[in-house]
């Protein structure tokens, strides 16, 4: 059987852990948002039902405006990454964090709603009012649940260059050789630069039977991960808690993942796809986290 590699996750983090929150901004377009979260916590004997009827609300507002960019994307088969054509991936963040008086890119992430961005549990650390997992552990990338929520100081405009991406059903699996695309600001390839433009990449879906066989990514792999790439293309350093984007039949573009490691041994390492939160077996933590709060 062919030992499992230690995993990367795809960022190298600038900022030092005793940080303050105040110090990390999401950027989108040239507008900048620190993201202080208002932590509310409703209770009470209607809560059940209001949890209820806000499933039912939040996505009646959000689902007919998600994943339909006013500016198509480009997504012919290019095997390597390439400049993303301006304002085609509208839900695509960038998390940054001050270095003197310079503002440096350091994770990915969707925009869900104009006040709630999604990235990965190892991109936030232990930076407050921040809603990362319950069950995420910042010693163990591969026991999975790398998942966060970030609610911004103030809403986004939407508009066309500004949008949010549509969130799958609960449990819905993308299937084998799906034709999916990474969008980030990561590394090039393994030691190279931080993109300086919106790179995307085509990376077909590897099914959870391949990507958890031994030779593959083994037991490493979770049920409650998707696996995307596994030859040349692969997500990198810095690209961590962006989308996956997959076109869905209705012609929308849906974030069914969100972007967590890659093998040690080099971000396009063969038989090594690139590994994402599979997004659908959180659906409903995430909508309860943005009612909750």
């Amino acid at each position: 059987m062919t030992s499992v590699p230690e995993v990367n996750p795809v960022v190298r983090r600038g900022q030092s852990s005793d940080e303050p929150a105040e110090s990390v901004r999401a950027h989108h377009g040239g507008d900048h948002t620190e993201y202080k979260s208002d932590v509310a916590h409703s209770e009470g004997p209607l809560w059940g039902i209001m949890m209820k009827l806000g499933l039912v609300l939040l996505f009646a507002a959000y689902v007919h405006g998600c994943g339909t960019p006013t500016y198509e994307p480009s997504v012919s088969r290019v095997v390597n990454g390439v400049d993303a054509r301006p304002y085609s991936w509208p839900w695509q963040i960038s998390l940054q964090y001050l270095s003197g008086s310079t503002y440096r890119h350091t994770c990915g992430g969707t925009l869900l709603t104009p006040e709630w961005v999604m990235t990965a549990g190892h991109c936030i650390g232990s930076v407050e009012r921040i809603v990362v997992h319950p069950h995420w552990d910042d010693n163990c990338l591969s026991c999975g649940n790398d998942i966060a929520m970030i609610k911004l100081a103030s809403p986004v405009d939407l508009n066309d260059k500004v949008q949010p991406s549509c969130l799958p059903e609960s449990g819905q699996i993308v299937p084998n050789n799906d034709p999916c695309y990474i969008t980030g600001w990561g590394r090039l390839y393994s030691g190279g630069p931080i993109a300086s433009k919106l790179q995307q990449a085509l990376l077909p879906v590897v099914g959870h039977s391949i990507c958890s066989r031994s030779d593959w990514w083994g037991s490493t792999v979770k049920t409650t991960m998707v696996c995307a790439g596994g030859d040349i293309r692969s997500g990198c350093h810095g690209d961590s808690g962006g989308p996956l984007n997959c076109r869905g039949g209705d012609g929308r573009w849906y974030v069914q993942g969100v972007t967590s490691f890659v093998s040690s041994r080099g971000c396009n390492t063969p038989l090594k796809p690139t590994v994402f939160t599979r997004t659908s077996s959180f659906t409903k933590w995430i909508s309860d986290t943005l009612l909750q709060y």
